[in-house]
Formats: C-alpha cells, structure tokens, sequence
C-alpha cells in the first residue's frame, strides 16, 4: 500500500513524541490536574516553529515545508470553568513546498497564513491537548512546468482549517513539544511560553 508522504511523516512523528515523553515522565507527576480550573501556567504568548507537512488535494500532491505560530490567551478559565482549561487566538505562517500539482506537470510553492481559535485543555503536568478551528489566507505560485503546457502563475483563496492536538510540556513549563494533526496539514514543532 502506497501511504501519502504526510501519512509517512506522521508515523515517525508520533512515535518520536511518545518516546521522548516517555523517557521525560516520572511516575510521580502522572496525576490528573483536568479538574482543577487554573492549574496550568500563565502564559503572555505561545511561539511554535515547526516543520509542516501538507494533505492531497491542496495544490497538488504531498507538501513540505516550514512554519510557525502565535497563540495569545484570551481567557485564562477557558469556556467551561469547572475544568483545566484556557483558550488562545493564533496566528501563523507556513511555506510548503508541493512537488507534482493537483493538474499535473508541475510544483507548487504555497504561503499559508492561517488564524484560529486553540480551546486548551490540561490533562497532567506534563500533557495538554487542543482543539482549533480556523481559516487560512492562500497564496500559491507554480514552478516548474513540463514542456509545453502552460501553468497558472499565482493563486489566491481563503479555506477553512480544523486541527486537533497535543503537548508534552518539559518540567521546568517553559517548553514544550507539540504535535497538530489536521486540515490542510500536519505539523510538528517546539513551544515557547
């Protein structure tokens, strides 16, 4: 079976993470602290550069690239007071490289600049998962044609995104690895708070 190249990434990713948080947890700070409102860090901004890999049917085939994001909280409590749990808005860029487009014959190179709302939850000391609905700014431009056939020069639209996620934060809550699956890409980067 011929898995897309994301679909590849992601399998080395996922692993990667589990390892590294395996080895990082102690069996000690494994408590529940989800029903604790207020028991995560305090945050001004959250900045994540990352590696991202873009989904089929975007621009072409299977994307690469690099990225990054800023979430800036704006409710400390979150939605549901009675649990752990804040909300941030972010912003970001990525540039990911498509190799072999959607209309054959040629790459893409895409400038995604999506916006979100990131619903956060904190499970553990060490762990957090997200939720983050948005939409994205577009703008390709494609490359490399085969001989004789024409291929557009630019791009522009506006798509919905939708992402899930996850975080290992280190013990000194300062950094953390992060991991965001969704619509229209993957990525996989460190967090700064």
């Amino acid at each position: 079976m011929n898995l897309p190249t994301n679909i590849k990434a992601l399998a080395f990713c996922i692993p990667a993470l589990v390892a590294i948080a395996a080895t990082a947890t102690s069996p000690a700070r494994a408590e529940s602290i989800i029903s604790t409102p207020g028991a995560h860090p305090l945050y001004h901004v959250e900045l994540e550069p990352h590696v991202a890999f873009g989904w089929d049917g975007i621009y072409g085939l299977n994307g690469f690239g690099l990225g990054g994001r800023a979430s800036i909280p704006i409710v400390n409590n979150g939605f549901v007071t009675t649990i752990n749990n804040n909300v941030a808005i972010g912003f970001g860029a990525d540039l990911i490289k498509y190799l072999g487009c959607a209309n054959g014959g040629c790459d893409a190179t895409v400038l995604m600049l999506p916006a979100a709302l990131q619903w956060n939850f904190y499970l553990a000391p060490e762990w957090s998962v997200f939720g983050e609905p948005g939409v994205a700014l577009f703008y390709g431009t494609y490359g490399r044609c085969e001989a004789g056939r024409s291929c557009s020069s630019d791009v522009l639209s506006v798509r919905p995104t939708i992402a899930a996620g996850g975080r290992y934060h280190f013990p000194n809550k300062k950094i953390a690895l992060t991991l965001r699956v969704g619509y229209p890409e993957t990525t996989f980067g460190v967090s700064f708070f």
